[in-house]
């Protein structure tokens, strides 16, 4: 059974930078686009970050240039590196692993933008 295990997200102030990893456990995860999405409250959910088996990457207008989506398939994990992070930034970020028509999920993790 496929898993996604995000790490822990934190509190940053404007400006600083905070680095996202999740770790997936199972097989097909070379093949697999993965991907980073983001929930603030009373917003849906919305996608931030994908990346496919062949490195291809898509950004969210509101990140491009500030976020960088990146994948180590020796060790099945996937990392999103924010820079200059903003207030509007703070959401619950969720690992995402789509194969075949088939969607998973990590449990998700805080990330506040406040001073």
């Amino acid at each position: 059974q496929v898993q996604l295990v995000e790490s822990r997200g934190g509190l940053v102030q404007p400006g600083g930078s905070l680095r996202l990893s999740c770790a997936a456990s199972g097989m097909f995860f070379s093949i697999s686009t993965m991907g980073w999405y983001r929930q603030a409250p009373g917003k849906q959910r919305e996608l931030v970050a994908a990346i496919t088996s062949i490195n291809n990457t898509n950004y969210a207008d509101s990140v491009k240039g500030r976020f960088t989506i990146s994948r180590d398939n020796a060790k099945n994990t996937v990392s999103l590196q924010m820079n200059s992070l903003k207030v509007e930034d703070t959401a619950v970020y969720y690992c995402n692993r789509a194969l075949a028509g088939r969607t998973i999920w990590g449990q998700g993790t805080q990330v506040t933008v406040s001073s």
